[in-house]
């Protein structure tokens, strides 16, 4: 679900980064949002508001509509991630919780594992970063 929600995510905010050739003059709504993304409105309101509380998006309630707070060049996949997964328990590659201890390889799952996974989250996140909302923009046809 992660995964469906920071590519919603990534589709509202190339929306609202595109306004000038979608909708000039129309104001950003949930409804019109959604009728891009193909799904209801409340899924917008709740991705938005996400988004909003990352500092990503100004959400005006009503006609007002939802607009980026900064520039397509100064979000980057990495920021979209961490809002889409702020507040989230455990990480990406999650552990599982209780192996058993009586088992050599139980005992030392975690151990070993739990690094190599944190390194794959670091390597992703870093990749991310090197990605901004104006270059996925730049590929989008005007």
């Amino acid at each position: 679900m992660v995964a469906t929600r920071f590519a919603v995510a990534l589709h509202i905010l190339l929306l609202l980064a595109s306004r000038g050739s979608c909708a000039a003059g129309l104001p950003a709504t949930s409804e019109w949002i959604a009728r891009s993304v193909n799904t209801n409105p409340v899924v917008v309101r709740r991705i938005t508001g996400q988004l909003a509380r990352a500092g990503l998006v100004r959400v005006r309630r009503g006609p007002g509509g939802a607009e980026l707070t900064r520039a397509p060049e100064l979000i980057t996949l990495c920021d979209v991630w961490r809002a889409m997964n702020m507040g989230l328990p455990g990480r990406m590659l999650p552990l599982h919780a209780e192996p058993n201890q009586a088992c050599p390889v139980g005992r030392a799952i975690h151990t070993v594992l739990g690094p190599a996974f944190a390194g794959v989250e670091r390597a992703m996140e870093g990749a991310l970063a090197t990605t901004t909302l104006a270059g996925l923009a730049a590929g989008m046809p005007g």
